[in-house]
This record gives C-alpha cells, structure tokens and sequence, in this order.
C-alpha cells in the first residue's frame, strides 16, 4: 500500500529524446521511494558493473570551466540520489543564481520523460482506473502498453495535448533523506559553472528563474 493509501505498482522508465521507451522496470511495490526501485532494478547492477555500455566520460577540459573528466548520466529527479550515472536538481528553495540555473536547464532535460509519461497515460486509458486483476497480470498489462506505447509513437507519432497532463500515473513524493557523496557532487558542481560560463550559458536561461 502506497502513502496514499491504496495498492499500486511501481514504474521506473528511461525514455529518449523521441519519447519512446528504452528502459522499464515495473512490479515494485507501490511504497518504495523512486531511489529505492532504482537501486533494486537490474539497471542499477549493470551501472555498477558497467556493462550498459555507456560511453566513456568526456576528457577534461573538452567544456570550457570544466577541468575534469566528465561521464555521461541518466537526468532524475528530487526522489533519486546523486550518483556517478545519475544527476538530480539540487534541493532547497533558497539558492544561489547558478544553482537554480542548474536546476532548470535540468529540467528542461527530464521533461522528455515526463511527457513520455503522458502520451503513455493519455493513450492507454486502461491507466486512468484500477486495475482490477491479480499483481502478476497487472505488471503483464502495463509492459504490454510500454511496448504498443513504443509501437505507436513509431507508426503513428504523437498528439501534443497529451504530453502536457499525466493521468492515471502516481508520482512518488515520499522522498528520502538521501546524503550526497561530495566526489559525485563535483560533476553537478562542474556543469553548474559551465551552465554560467559564457561559452556554456544561454541567452534567456536568466529569465526562467
């Protein structure tokens, strides 16, 4: 049971810039945080091992005010914890300019997967009602419409309108108390001050926090 109280199960998802689907884990419990699925998943114990084949970081100094080596990373929100393959927003509500900038240009990043969630929930409207059917076929049902999901937007593409609301979809706000791992922290700090370097910033980011 959920902190809403009513059972429900998990979907974790990547998405592309095309909002198609190119990792799903689903079947958690409903009351597991956001973190807590992620380090459960397989996709965690690939990161791990490195073997999802990601590409290797970026040498230093290949982005102006960025003097280290930089790897590629997964784009999360507040409810997941820093790691080497994983950004997050940097939480508090009073922050310095570049950390809001940071924020929002990481935002901009994760809306893809946001609206993926909604041309999802918006197509497939078995999602917008319980589904009443025993836990095993419910996860059936709900990767059976992450891959006609993938299907359709390939035949058919999308409906705007759909990637702006997200219904029948739970988002996961019990977030964790998660403690940030200062060598993991220095990639965020990286890409902060080249998001305020002249080469890295953009012209109306300014205007948007």
């Amino acid at each position: 049971m959920n902190y809403k109280h009513f059972f429900s199960i998990g979907l974790l998802a990547i998405a592309d810039t095309n909002y198609r689907f190119i990792y799903v884990d689903i079947g958690s419990f409903g009351k597991d945080s956001d973190s807590t699925i992620f380090r459960n998943s397989l996709l965690w114990e690939k990161l791990e091992k490195n073997h999802p084949n990601i590409p290797a970081p970026t040498p230093s100094n290949t982005f102006p005010e960025i003097d280290i080596s930089l790897p590629y990373a997964f784009v999360g929100d507040e409810a997941f914890g820093l790691d080497k393959h994983l950004l997050r927003p940097y939480s508090g509500t009073h922050l310095p300019v570049k950390k809001k900038v940071f924020n929002y240009r990481l935002t901009r990043a994760r809306r893809y997967i946001e609206c993926t969630f909604g041309i999802l929930s918006n197509k497939w409207r078995i999602l917008h009602r319980p589904i009443d059917v025993k836990v095993d076929f419910a996860v059936d049902i709900v990767k059976c419409c992450c891959v006609l999901h993938n299907f359709v937007r390939d035949r058919d593409g999308f409906i705007y309108d759909d990637t702006l609301t997200i219904n029948g979809l739970e988002d996961f706000s019990d977030i964790e108390n998660i403690t940030t791992n200062r060598n993991q922290n220095r990639y965020r700090e990286a890409l902060s001050n080249y998001f305020m370097s002249n080469e890295g910033q953009l012209s109306w980011q300014m205007d948007k926090i």
